[in-house]
């Protein structure tokens, strides 16, 4: 895969406040003139408009901007001041979004697509053609080595409730980001990634669906701390479901990933460290896709991979049915083992509480790192013989 060791029910959405105002009425006598209230009316009336423009000179927003069908997306965004909420109705949306300030993007059933004709960069691309979907960037620079430098990151970006289908990049790609939130997205059938956060810090995705990746559904990388969270997302049919590579921090829990060629893939090495990382509660099953070898090793039939993390706890998750169906550098459904012979061991990591059935083999270790507690758990085979046990 392109980046394995290269470069880079009911959910609450995040909205601005509605606010709406009326002017005051005037009150009439019969004769025609104004009542007594007129000339205080009068004065509330200086005294509104005096706070309407004492408002928007501090940058108060009093409603949403709304975009219908037909209509630009990226118009709206460019218009907005920063914190502005952006209402994007239903319907087809053929266009690449480029965020670079705060904006609530929200959605109930737009659909982005890629539009017709060739893309222009983004700072999500650099000098190359802006291929994803939706590109959220702060502001950062990148060594000749290809170390990404955030300056000054965009904070507190919202995009939730699209459904981001087809693009030649990823469905959501973000670069250096602060505090992001995405929910509620479905991303499909995206060349690279479904939703992916570089280099960012705070980010949280919830109730997402990602599907059709050729890299991974749900990406965190190159960020210490990433302090990111990943919360009841669905990931399915991508090359890794949910992938921590070059990041500290990150919490999975409540999630879903099937038909992968990986449920789970924690990688150091690629380029820096990976470790900190909670995963617990996960349904992970049926990861049986092959992925062919792309600056890496082919890999297949694996549940969740430790290679070369630290730190990583993994309890009560239901892992069963990851098999291999080609060839693949380990496989079983809990991994530890290292991608490369002369890589960086896995140390220190805790594989607990877990039903672990129905892989071939359910465990498998490659002996190497220390601190690694992989007992208890429900399972039945391992590599090595013993590693399993049913006193839980």
């Amino acid at each position: 895969m392109r980046r394995l060791t290269g470069f880079l029910g009911a959910a609450v959405l995040a909205a601005g406040l509605v606010a709406s105002a009326a002017g005051p009425a005037r009150a009439w006598d019969h004769s025609g003139s104004e009542n007594s209230h007129h000339e205080e009316n009068a004065h509330h009336e200086s005294h509104d408009s005096e706070n309407e423009h004492h408002d928007s000179h501090h940058g108060f927003h009093f409603g949403p901007v709304v975009v219908h069908q037909g209509e630009s997306i990226q118009a709206a965004i460019d218009a907005a001041d920063p914190g502005a909420t952006i209402i994007v109705k239903s319907g087809t949306y053929a266009e690449h979004l480029v965020i670079t300030k705060t904006i609530k993007l929200l959605s109930w059933g737009a659909t982005l697509t890629p539009p017709a004709g060739a893309a222009a960069p983004t700072p999500c691309s650099g000098t190359d053609l802006g291929e994803d979907g939706i590109c959220i960037a702060g502001v950062f620079t990148v060594s000749p080595e290809g170390e990404v430098t955030v300056t000054h990151p965009v904070d507190h970006v919202v995009v939730a409730g699209f459904h981001i289908v087809g693009f030649a990049g990823s469905g959501i790609n973000q670069i250096g980001g602060q505090d992001s939130t995405f929910v509620g997205n479905r991303a499909e059938d995206n060349d690279e990634y479904g939703i992916a956060a570089f280099s960012s810090n705070g980010t949280t995705e919830a109730f997402n669906t990602a599907t059709g990746s050729n890299e991974a559904g749900f990406y965190i990388g190159d960020s210490h701390p990433a302090d990111a969270r990943l919360f009841a997302n669905r990931a399915s049919d991508n090359g890794i479901g949910f992938f921590v590579r070059n990041a500290d921090h990150v919490s999975i829990w409540v999630n879903r990933s099937s038909a992968n060629c990986a449920g789970m893939l924690f990688l150091a090495d690629a380029p820096g460290p990976a470790g900190d990382i909670d995963a617990e509660w996960n349904a992970i099953s049926d990861n049986t896709k092959a992925c062919p070898p792309e600056e890496g090793p082919p890999f297949s039939g694996i549940g969740i991979a430790i290679s070369g993390a630290h730190d990583v706890t993994v309890k009560h998750n239901w892992i069963t049915g990851n098999v291999a169906s080609g060839p693949s550098f380990a496989s079983g459904g809990v991994v530890l083992a290292r991608l490369d012979p002369t890589g960086t061991a896995p140390m220190d990591n805790t594989v607990q509480r877990n039903l672990i059935k129905h892989n071939d083999p359910d465990i498998n270790w490659d002996g190497t790192g220390t601190g690694n507690v992989l007992q208890p758990n429900w399972c039945e085979t391992s590599i090595p013989d013993g590693l399993c046990n049913h006193d839980v």
